[in-house]
């Protein structure tokens, strides 16, 4: 049986508990084994190593340098990475290591919670099968993403909230390889409703599939 571990913290306004409870229901219907931890000294412990899949939920927080050193190990030697929105995309803004790894780090939501559309590059990618462009109400994050992700969706920017950024074509969903290991990232999911939409979960649940060892 393939094992995870989610360890969710960090600002309340994302709501970590109730993701971390979705996250591990979702992982649980596909066979998983799923442990759940609650403060970053999760990361240090080596026997991280052994697990499929990592999720960390975990915004505005800070890590301690053997705590990622030793996930970044982990995940370069094969264990599996995945998480949405702030809980990864936000997690650890001094820890240079971990953004590296993941591809990505958020920078701003111009006009906070709008309405904007998520437009889907890749429709022959498994994760992506079946879904089309769709209209989302979120955070539209503004990211420094790695040029050597591979993305599967963007978003627009129409210059409304930010006018020297009009048009610009941002990733929101990717994956990438960091060593041997797999990593997956959609910025959608800013509070738990967000996984009453259809789109927004089945592309975590797939990519978090996708991610895991």
């Amino acid at each position: 049986m393939r094992e995870a571990m989610i360890v969710w913290g960090g600002w309340e306004g994302h709501e970590p508990g109730q993701g971390a409870a979705i996250v591990r229901a979702m992982l649980e219907e596909e066979g998983f084994k799923v442990r759940v931890e609650t403060s970053t000294a999760a990361f240090a412990d080596p026997a991280i190593a052994d697990l499929s899949l990592i999720v960390p939920i975990y915004t505005m927080a800070k890590i301690a340098k053997d705590e990622v050193a030793n996930l970044e190990h982990a995940v370069r030697n094969g264990t599996g990475l995945g998480g949405y929105h702030g809980g990864m995309g936000d997690a650890f803004r001094e820890a240079v290591e971990y953004q590296f790894m993941c591809g990505g780090q958020w920078v701003a939501h111009p006009g906070n919670v709008i309405d904007y559309r998520v437009n889907i590059t890749r429709r022959d990618d498994p994760v992506m099968a079946g879904i089309d462009d769709f209209d989302y109400h979120s955070e539209q994050y503004y990211m420094h993403v790695d040029p050597s992700n591979d993305v599967l969706a963007t978003t627009t920017f129409s210059g409304d909230h930010a006018p020297w950024i009009e048009g610009v074509v941002m990733p929101v969903v990717w994956k990438r390889k960091h060593g041997a290991g797999r990593v997956f990232y959609s910025s959608l999911g800013h509070v738990a409703k967000e996984f009453e939409v259809p789109e927004m979960r089945t592309i975590l649940r797939r990519g978090l599939v996708w991610a895991a060892r």
